[in-house]
């Protein structure tokens, strides 16, 4: 059986190959590129369509089952149940590593030349749908952006495609992910644009409409459900005081979650061994979960429940809360789950889990929306249209969180139909993403990225960063001193040498000082002295170096701190060469050069 699998997979390599050969011979680069964007969305599509399918029968044939069997007491831990199957899964046959979320996409994109592995098409895709389809707080479309990334990657591989292509493709995949999920194509495109596209050109929006759209029809065709529905006369010019407020509490909110996250993570990753970390982190989910319910899940359900005006579908049943105004108990639990959503989030994808924040930022603004307007109600201020506050605070913290207003606008406007609450919704996204933006300088997504040192400077330097590495720099043509060397025989080496700069490095391969011509200037002509003086006398042990696996922008950094124009570099502590700012800057105007040729 290996045997024929493995002849099987021989022969569709050659056949690829070929097929590849022939493509390449017989349409232009541009077609080709249009032709892979389609194919890349039609993948997408599908593979979004499957896993809502698969999420929603767990949804539901799961509790079925066990209420017929007579086990119905465990539905309570159904979220522990989802986050155990995914942690297996990826211990089993992932090697217990699985890089989540749409930060490490980013990274990928920046720092490993839109390079993702293959496994991502299947590991996110599943892990994902066993984790919120038995009930963890998370959402579908972190998951299913990297999906398509790694189809359009993988593909773009496969075509042996350049990088600038590769990312282009690799973003197709991620807007026809977004616009499959949730039925909205211009969304999809937005997305890529705002929060993954490094640098975004005319000619790469033709692949991303053809991408989105054709995910969206393929969705659509295999997936019929829509997940918001809302019927609105419009906005009302004496509610916009009101719209200015919810704007400012979303961005607030925002503030609170991007906070929380890395709090939470932080105590989450104390926990050294995994059972802990599933077995804590776990729990205390279902506790949310079972004292909240709304929490479970995505949480469309309730969105839609505050939606159709059915508030007291939201209320918890498993307490007596009926000494409490219904109306003011409305209002605090709306305040709790707005409080304990990203706790219940952050537990599901630290514990084990996998999930994304888009589904738990337009619950949470929906929720906040609702809260603003039920509260001025209860409080006889103002009478505001409910759904429109539900609707327009779904787009507010979504795009205080990311840092993405158009996102947040379209994808608002497109999951319920919207459209005419065009203004609300720009006040309100504007007024989070500023407030979310000043006091906190980067994104959900590109903070754990900066506190690695990952940051990028201007347009231009963000391509030519994300391409090069260290080892792409490093020059190796320095002339090595050995410490116990005589200066008789480093001045034989000097006149060899074009450089002006003598590393010395000891039998272990380990740097330990440098020798430059201002430190043999003032001896060099006292030849009675040259038998005498050895190198580690004269070196020199304040040098400034860097690992050879080191972000490029902290290289920059150091170079700038330093006040230097060499760095050495290191593997593991042992000396391997240096890198310059000239061979840094010559390298940034050959890779300007060609993006300009490779200009699609």
């Amino acid at each position: 059986m290996n045997r024929l699998l493995k002849h099987i997979e021989i022969n569709f390599k050659i056949f690829f190959k070929k097929l590849v050969v022939f493509l390449y011979a017989k349409i232009e680069l541009r077609t080709f590129i249009i032709i892979s964007s389609l194919v890349v969305g039609i993948l997408s599509g599908i593979a979004s369509a499957v896993l809502k399918n698969f999420v929603h029968f767990l949804e539901e044939k799961p509790e079925i089952y066990f209420q017929h069997l007579g086990i119905g007491f465990i539905l309570p831990f159904f979220p522990l149940i989802g986050i155990i199957l995914s942690a297996l899964i990826i211990i089993l046959f992932f090697n217990g590593e699985l890089s989540k979320g749409i930060s490490n996409l980013i990274f990928r994109i920046a720092r490993k030349a839109s390079d993702i592995p293959k496994e991502d098409i299947f590991s996110h895709y599943i892990t994902s749908g066993l984790s919120v389809g038995f009930g963890g707080s998370a959402g579908l479309e972190a998951p299913i952006v990297i999906t398509g990334a790694a189809i359009g990657s993988n593909l773009s591989k496969g075509f042996k495609f350049n990088y600038k292509v590769r990312t282009i493709l690799l973003a197709c995949g991620s807007a026809a992910g977004i616009s499959a999920i949730f039925n909205s194509p211009i969304a999809g495109v937005i997305f890529a644009i705002e929060v993954l596209l490094p640098e975004f050109s005319i000619p790469s929006f033709i692949p991303l409409l053809i991408a989105s759209a054709s995910a969206a029809v393929v969705s659509r065709f295999l997936y019929s459900g829509q997940i918001f529905y809302l019927v609105t006369e419009g906005w009302q010019l004496n509610a916009v005081p009101f719209y200015v407020i919810l704007g400012i509490l979303c961005g607030i909110i925002s503030l609170y979650y991007i906070k929380m996250t890395f709090l939470i993570e932080g105590y989450i990753e104390k926990l050294k061994k995994n059972y802990s970390k599933i077995l804590i982190g776990g729990l205390l989910l279902c506790l949310l979960v079972f004292l909240f319910p709304p929490l479970y899940g995505e949480g469309y359900i309730s969105v839609k429940y505050l939606l159709a005006g059915q508030y007291e579908k939201i209320l918890p049943t498993n307490y007596i809360v009926s000494f409490i105004d219904k109306n003011l108990l409305l209002i605090i639990i709306a305040a709790i789950i707005i409080i304990t959503k990203i706790a219940a989030t952050t537990l599901t994808i630290s514990s084990g889990g996998n999930g994304g924040l888009i589904a738990p930022s337009l619950f949470s603004g929906a929720f906040t929306g609702f809260f603003l307007a039920h509260l001025m109600s209860y409080l006889g201020v103002a009478q505001l249209n409910h759904a429109n506050f539900i609707v327009v605070g779904m787009a507010g913290i979504l795009s205080g969180m990311m840092h993405a207003p158009l996102t947040g606008i379209f994808l608002g406007a497109e999951v319920t139909g919207g459209y005419k609450l065009i203004v609300p919704f720009m006040i309100v996204t504007a007024l989070s993403y500023f407030i979310s933006r000043h006091f906190h300088a980067e994104s959900i997504y590109t903070d754990p990225l900066v506190k690695k040192g990952v940051k990028f400077r201007s347009e231009k330097e963000k391509t030519f960063i994300r391409q090069i590495q260290i080892r792409d720099i490093i020059e190796n043509d320095f002339l090595i001193i050995q410490p116990n060397m005589t200066l008789r025989e480093i001045m034989d080496k000097i006149i060899h040498s074009k450089r002006n700069i003598f590393p010395v490095v000891d039998e272990k391969e380990v740097l330990v000082g440098l020798i430059t011509m201002d430190d043999i200037r003032e001896i060099m002509l006292n030849s009675d002295v040259y038998d005498v003086i050895l190198a580690y006398e004269i070196m020199s042990t304040h040098f400034h170096s860097i690992d050879i696996r080191t972000d490029l922008n902290h290289a920059l950094e150091k170079f700038e701190e330093n006040n230097t124009w060499n760095l050495a570099v290191t593997d593991n502590g042992k000396y391997r060469g240096f890198i310059s700012k000239s061979n840094i800057f010559n390298k940034y105007l050959s890779s300007m050069a060609k993006q300009q040729a490779e200009e699609l």
